[in-house]
């Protein structure tokens, strides 16, 4: 039997939210740390892992293609590759995995990252598929330190895993499990593993960053804001942010935070998902659109230059033309800075599948399309009105054209600015000159 050469490359693709990009970061370190490198191809890999999303139906087909592919390159290259699937269509759909990919190796869910170097030594390629699915694994602990990271000015923090909120309409609790917050001494570790590597601008992750809670022993819980300010004071940080927040646990202790904090960027994602009471009530999600708006008006006298986005669903089952109108009322009284939408689509095992009322796909694309050429048009006249202001910038890197620069606003407003010479990481003072949808022009303020 030919031996096997040794196993020096890998390479990752990541589908779906932050908290995935988070979970491939943090794979790619664990496997940097066993003195393996990372390629920019699959076509030179020896480990391939795909971290697949399945919040809704369409990122699960796209994984399915993908994957269709990368079985592909492992045939052309008689199996001398590890292809494996992690993340929270792994999680959902092992076993249909297997049937449909024959040739993958490892099938491990979003729990099981901390593990993936071991779970991967037990992968002997041709023989078997290791199945790793526990959904009330431990969050992984902090990497041994930030080199993965090296060269980039943005990084991200898992503070908590799963969620216990079963919104009707949404898989991921059946996917990532229950709510498990991480020890606030592993989290500052990391942060401070990140400062060092030179990250300056992070973001704590969570399904429901408000509902982090460390319970210690003989000593009073801590909760999300008191987090905040323990990460705030550490030295080297430029900017702090967090998502996604759930509207029903956004405290005023979080709101204060805002207005106390300099470090915390004036940014929140704050998803409403439907402007409707009975479309809210059918999800479970807790609140009433009141409670949502009076929660935006505290967030803006607290930091007037707040930047609010927000996700938002159509055709929810029984949604009527009158739901909807409320949900487009919501967005214009509100005025986000941007949103996410998307159609409403069945999941299996929600209640929401079950549900009556379904809204036609024609309607559906009809009442999306509506919300966003909206949206589209608020986002501009945002934008627009920053056109001569001057804001600080965090320099993420070169831009697209020559002699350009890029990085964002406090507000995660990007701007691309020229500038004969700049270093990423610093903080530099642009004033805007045109606006666009998606970014902002400037130059450097001369002084």
């Amino acid at each position: 039997m030919e031996a096997r050469a040794p196993v020096r490359t890998f390479f990752i693709y990541t589908m779906g939210c932050q908290m995935n990009a988070y979970d491939s970061d943090f794979m790619a370190q664990a496997l940097m740390e066993r003195g393996l490198e990372p390629v920019e191809s699959p076509e030179i890999a020896d480990i391939i892992l795909v971290n697949t999303c399945t919040v809704r139906e369409k990122p699960s087909q796209k994984a399915f293609s993908y994957l269709g592919r990368m079985s592909r390159i492992k045939r052309r290259r008689k199996g001398r590759v590890i292809l494996g699937v992690t993340g929270c269509l792994a999680q959902e759909k092992p076993d249909e995995l297997r049937r449909r990919f024959p040739s993958v190796d490892l099938i491990a869910g979003p729990r099981e990252v901390g593990r993936i170097s071991h779970l991967l030594d037990r992968v002997e390629p041709g023989t078997r598929c290791v199945v790793a699915t526990d959904p009330s694994g431990e969050p992984p602990a902090a990497p041994a330190d930030g080199s993965h990271f090296k060269g980039r000015v943005t990084a991200s923090v898992s503070i908590m895993e799963g969620c216990n909120n079963y919104c009707t309409y949404c898989i991921v609790p059946y996917v990532r499990g229950r709510e498990m917050s991480r020890p606030p001494a592993d989290i500052i570790r990391e942060v401070e593993n990140l400062i060092r590597a030179g990250i300056k601008d992070i973001t704590l992750l969570g399904q429901n960053v408000n509902s982090y809670t460390s319970h210690r022993e003989g000593d009073v819980d801590l909760r999300f804001p008191d987090l905040l300010n323990e990460i705030a004071t550490l030295p080297g940080l430029l900017r702090l942010r967090f998502t996604t927040s759930h509207p029903k646990d956004l405290s005023e202790g979080l709101i204060e935070c805002f207005e106390a904090l300099h470090v915390l960027a004036p940014h929140i994602h704050l998803p409403f998902q439907a402007g409707s009471d009975s479309v809210l009530r059918r999800m479970g999600r807790g609140y009433t659109r009141g409670r949502y708006m009076q929660l935006v008006e505290g967030l803006r006298r607290a930091r007037p230059e707040i930047a609010v986005t927000s996700d938002v669903m159509v055709g929810f089952p029984g949604e009527t033309p009158e739901d909807f109108a409320m949900t487009m009322d919501l967005v214009e009284r509100v005025r986000f800075d941007g949103l996410f939408s998307f159609k409403y689509s069945d999941r299996d095992g929600t209640p929401a599948a079950r549900m009556a009322g379904k809204v036609s796909e024609e309607e559906k694309s009809r009442r999306l399309a509506e919300l966003q050429s909206f949206q589209k048009e608020v986002t501009r006249a945002v934008n627009q009105s920053l056109v001569g202001r001057k804001l600080e910038v965090l320099v993420e890197g070169p831009g697209k054209r020559a002699g350009q620069y890029t990085g964002r606003t406090g507000s995660n407003k990007v701007v691309n600015f020229a500038a004969g010479s700049t270093k990423p990481g610093s903080l530099v003072k642009v004033i805007i000159r045109r606006a666009h949808v998606n970014s902002l022009l400037g130059e450097p303020v001369v002084s």
